[in-house]
């Protein structure tokens, strides 16, 4: 079957229109192909066009063609099929293949040719960096350079940071842990919103640390709530995740991030901010640490916006001795980030490669959450940025009795009980939209979900006569 045309182009409706920002015109074919397979424009067994038409119509070589169809390939769009062409495929998955939906991931935007990023990168700091410098120990919270290039990615979010406050971490995690370890003791209590990224639990159990409810409201943590918290309880120190928050997706208004640091200040407790989804969101906010830097722990981690590859997250403290204390833990937990890790992280801000691949990952994601919308029903109240979506669920439906029956279904969602300390958890789950690899695959999740939905679990037809 021939593809569908234009009726006013006579080009095959699924060309799109290149983009000067769009990456390598190759990919963007690719890219091309991969979308209106998403939405229905191409259907398996649909033939394309020979090459050389299709490099007429496109306006580009026949090598540009021939690497956009490999890639196609590559990517299980397209099959050659001899002196017949090349025809969509039909969609072919590894039988039982689990489709993951819960690892919180940025998506591969498919406007970048990540391998060549990564080559290109690696060689560069090979070719700069002192190898015996890069395979031995660093103890000082990353090199000038690195510490440079984290205060350079934090301008956008905190406006001017001198380099001297910036720690270049291992990742979020290591950097929650040595701020709970080294700002508290085992008789202090953190506060912290009803459902919370579940890392932040487990630092604070593994370092023997209690965590405490807040109750919130449609801005967020309520600061009246707070107040009574911090008369009721040793607390030491607040969390927060104001932006695009994991999992629930809200975005905490400027005037509620004033008010809690009011609060905060009034109780004697720092505040951690954990922000890893700023950059991703338009229009988010000031971040707490450029409203209330005194008081104010900043953890900006590299994993949720450009890879968790990089192992990389900035801390930004608010004076010299916090700065310390939080470094001399850091040691204690993890020694040290990763020199190479690190040093490629700093080549890639310093080159504008990662503000590249930031960008590449926004739109990316700014199309899996229009995707998400078509599918999910009520998907359309969630934010149009970032990279998950907290969806309710049914009143057929538990958190999880649907995750378990989504696993039976080969698909892996995130139960909001992992979110919460187990009391009153919200009926809803997290979807992550970013690790399927490709847009097709994650339209058919996302379509099989939608069906899962519609449907009442067995036991909830069952009938008693």
């Amino acid at each position: 079957m021939r593809t569908k045309t234009s009726a006013l182009t006579g080009k095959p409706a699924w060309i799109g229109e290149f983009s000067p920002t769009g990456g390598p015109r190759y990919l963007q074919i690719a890219g091309f192909l991969e979308h209106a397979v998403a939405d229905g424009r191409l259907s398996p067994g649909d033939r394309l066009a020979p090459q050389r038409e299709l490099a007429a119509m496109l306006g580009v070589d026949l090598t540009t063609v021939t690497r956009a169809l490999a890639e196609a390939r590559r990517r299980r769009l397209v099959e050659p099929r001899g002196s017949l062409g090349t025809f969509v495929a039909a969609p072919v998955f590894e039988l039982a293949q689990t489709v993951d939906l819960s690892m919180n991931v940025p998506p591969p935007p498919e406007s970048i040719d990540f391998d060549d990023m990564l080559r290109r990168g690696l060689a560069q700091v090979t070719l700069h960096a002192d190898a015996s410098l890069l395979m031995t120990y660093q103890l000082g919270g990353g090199t000038q350079p690195d510490r440079e290039a984290g205060a350079r990615w934090l301008g956008p979010m905190l406006g001017t940071v001198a380099s001297s406050r910036v720690i270049a971490s291992p990742g979020a995690q290591s950097a929650l842990s040595a701020v709970i370890l080294s700002l508290s003791d085992p008789r202090s209590v953190i506060a912290a919103e009803p459902l919370i990224y579940p890392g932040l639990r487990a630092a604070a159990a593994q370092t023997g640390r209690r965590v405490v409810t807040v109750a919130t409201d449609d801005d967020g943590m309520r600061p009246d709530a707070l107040e009574a918290a911090c008369r009721a309880h040793a607390i030491r120190l607040i969390y927060l995740n104001p932006t695009l928050q994991n999992p629930t997706t809200h975005t905490m208004p400027e005037h509620r991030r004033r008010d809690i640091a009011r609060v905060a200040a009034r109780c004697g407790a720092r505040i951690i901010e954990d922000d890893p989804y700023w950059l991703l969101t338009p229009d988010a906010p000031p971040p707490v640490a450029a409203l209330a830097p005194a008081q104010t722990i900043h953890i900006a981690t590299l994993s949720k916006c450009l890879s968790p590859g990089l192992r990389t997250a900035y801390v930004v403290a608010p004076d010299v001795d916090t700065q310390e204390l939080i470094l001399a833990a850091l040691r204690a937990i993890t020694l040290m980030a990763s020199p190479i890790a690190t040093a490629l992280a700093t080549q890639w801000i310093r080159d504008g490669s990662a503000e590249a691949l930031l960008n590449g990952i926004r739109s990316e994601a700014a199309a899996r959450q229009q995707m998400a919308r078509q599918w999910l029903i009520g998907a359309d109240q969630s934010p149009q940025s970032g990279i998950h979506v907290w969806h309710p669920l049914p009143s057929y439906w538990t958190s999880s009795g649907f995750s378990r029956a989504a696993s039976d279904e080969h698909l892996r969602v995130t139960a909001s009980d992992a979110f919460s300390d187990g009391a009153d958890a919200p009926n809803a789950i997290r979807i992550s939209l970013g690790g399927v690899a490709e847009r097709a695959q994650l339209s058919m999740a996302l379509k099989k979900l939608s069906g899962l939905l519609a449907r009442k679990p067995p036991h909830a037809m069952l009938q008693v006569i």
